[in-house]
């Protein structure tokens, strides 16, 4: 566990970047801290591996005081990932994952062919090993740089912005195999970024900065959105608040209708396997746009609901064979019944 208390930093000039920092950051665990420039956020994680010292307060590693602990050794425990990866550019991608554990006393020969191993482990082939940082794309040098961070194994991993740097498509995929790689690894991760909707969708729990270095507000992703601290934290998390919320409700209790149901006289279209090809209409088949699974979250099939041309999002069993329809009308009641009850209301 990393613990802050009652940290501050004041820069050389009076500027305060953090101010009188509590809080706590449980192992196995992502804690994502997110907030507008300046607010702190990249100051209080580069504190924790001590490339930026406190000014007062203390900050504990598993109970000990970081400032009791040799700074080489404490860097060495904390893998490191920061935006545009960070990597040595006249060194191979391969000696480039391996440089810590080399540093720590591992032969060339075994650091190298672990390092191949994480490279696969982080979806690149290992024969990019051989290439240099320049000859990767964007996404390619940011798996290579969690690839480095994970080389020594370290309990704890520091992550500043680390998919910023890449195009949507790209920072979407990334994100998805760091969330596989998590539930692998189970490491005490923090990280930082300025995208709410990241921290919302990585995050264990998610530390909210302000203004001035303050922590506005620190909650699970459902409860942040939920309930917002303040005016501040409602601005952040933003407007759709209540549509992302519905990612963490599952869709598994949405009562459907049969699949030979006309929707505003559109029929569901089948192969001959069942499968759904497309709402029949007058001017021929038009698109589901999707389908959906129990397994799936009521955010999902209010999109699929919504994108459809008949109002209806199709769901499939494990085999893909479409097994019901549910409406607009009959989602909005369900998602109603939800919010009454979470709130510990009457439906």
């Amino acid at each position: 566990m990393i613990e802050f208390e009652g940290v501050t930093k004041v820069y050389p000039g009076g500027t305060t970047a953090v101010d009188d920092l509590s809080l706590s950051i449980p192992d196995n665990a992502i804690t994502v801290f997110v907030g507008p420039s300046g607010c702190g956020k990249t100051t209080s994680l580069r504190m924790i591996n001590r490339m930026v010292d406190a000014t007062s307060g203390t900050i504990r590693l598993d109970g000990e005081d970081i400032r009791s602990l040799d700074v080489v050794k404490l860097r060495r425990g904390i893998g490191y990932v920061i935006q545009h990866a960070g990597l040595f550019r006249h060194r191979t991608v391969v000696d480039n994952v391996a440089t810590v554990p080399v540093l720590s006393g591992v032969s060339r020969r075994e650091a190298r062919s672990h390092a191949r191993e994480l490279l696969e482990r982080v979806g690149l082939d290992p024969a990019l090993g051989d290439r240099y940082p320049a000859q990767l794309s964007g996404g390619q040098q940011q798996r290579v740089g969690v690839a480095r961070a994970l080389a020594a194994d370290p309990p704890v991993m520091l992550m500043d912005e680390p998919f910023s740097a890449v195009d949507a498509v790209v920072r979407q995929s990334l994100q998805q195999e760091f969330l596989r790689l998590q539930q692998d690894l189970g490491k005490t991760i923090v990280l930082v970024t300025h995208d709410i909707d990241e921290a919302v969708k990585l995050g264990d729990q998610v530390a909210v900065f302000g203004e001035g270095g303050r922590l506005a507000q620190l909650a699970p992703p459902e409860e942040l959105l939920a309930a917002p601290a303040d005016d501040f934290v409602a601005r952040l998390v933003g407007r759709d608040r209540g549509f992302r919320g519905l990612s963490f409700a599952t869709a598994g209790e949405v009562a459907v209708e049969p699949v030979d149901t006309a929707v505003d006289g559109l029929v569901l279209e089948l192969d001959g396997e069942g499968r759904p090809q497309g709402w029949k209409s007058s001017q021929g088949t038009l698109p589901t746009e999707g389908t959906w699974t129990v397994s799936d979250n009521l955010r999902t099939v209010a999109d699929l609901a919504i994108l459809s041309p008949a109002g209806a999002a199709v769901r499939v069993d494990a085999d893909g064979r479409a097994d019901g329809v549910v409406r607009h009308a009959a989602l909005a009641e369900h998602i109603r019944r939800h919010q009454v009850a979470r709130l510990g209301g009457d439906a």
